[in-house]
């Protein structure tokens, strides 16, 4: 068994829900990202999702944006991000990580060599934001392989046929978008969000995460109450993109952000 789904085992056996922050590997500079994950996991986290940073994030929003944009003044790279895991490893085994990023630097790497460094590294699942489902075979069949969980989006607009499709080639959780637009956006329905996880579990038995407009306790919380996990982006990339220096205090500012997610969403 996956440390994805080993995590969303015991989360369930303790009637807890998920708590996923999203970071951009190599933001604001390389030497930042291992202490934000500790700071990350410090302040509750249960997964980690690692963005790699590229030129053309088109489904990111400004704030995330931005944060690629500074990782890439450093030429932060793929192999560069699976570096910064295996560090993170010397000291964490536990808590899971995800990649999430674009198709061309794993295309680019080859999709063998990405996934036995990957794997090697430590690394548990990735999400390719531009993947269509339906050219995923090959990629698939190589993480397969290598035991990393290839997860996959679900927006508002994906019909119910297509669900089910994702559903059977996914694995580790589903990520539902939770409104339409770019990362960053702050439309949230609750209700919508309900009735769509609920149409989602109908025809999967895989946990679902939601994504995107999340951006306080209040919001974590709500949709806590309808789902597996919850995911916060942009507001965590915001206080990064302000820090100033990699120390135990600026360091602390994000972890303190994070417990405040972690606290409303461990009280619904």
């Amino acid at each position: 068994m996956s440390r994805i789904a080993n995590c969303f085992n015991d989360l369930k056996e303790k009637n807890r829900k998920g708590l996923i922050p999203f970071i951009v590997a190599g933001d604001p500079q390389p030497g930042f990202t291992l202490p934000l994950m500790n700071a990350l996991v410090d302040g509750g986290a249960d997964l980690i999702e690692l963005g790699v940073p590229f030129s053309d994030p088109m489904a990111d929003g400004p704030v995330i944006q931005r944060g690629s944009e500074r990782a890439l003044v450093h030429d932060t790279s793929l192999r560069d991000v699976i570096s910064m895991v295996v560090e993170f490893r010397k000291e964490n085994k536990q808590t899971p990580v995800i990649l999430m990023g674009y198709l061309n630097p794993v295309e680019v790497m080859g999709y063998e060599e990405f996934a036995k460094a990957a794997s090697e590294a430590g690394v548990d699942g990735a999400l390719i934001v531009d993947l269509p489902p339906e050219e995923a075979g090959e990629l698939k069949e190589i993480m397969v392989k290598y035991d990393i969980d290839l997860i996959f989006l679900i927006s508002p607009t994906t019909n119910v046929e297509r669900q089910k499709y994702i559903s059977k080639i996914a694995s580790g959780f589903l990520y539902y978008v939770s409104l339409k637009g770019v990362t960053g956006s702050n439309r949230l329905d609750t209700g919508s969000v309900e009735e769509s996880v609920t149409t989602i579990k109908q025809h999967s038995d895989l946990p679902v995460g939601v994504g995107f407009g999340i951006r306080d306790a209040e919001s974590a919380a709500n949709v806590a109450k309808v789902c597996d996990a919850v995911v916060i982006g942009s507001p965590i990339v915001e206080l990064v993109g302000n820090l100033s220096d990699d120390s135990e205090t600026s360091m602390k500012s994000i972890t303190t952000y994070l417990s405040t997610m972690r606290q409303a969403i461990d009280v619904i």
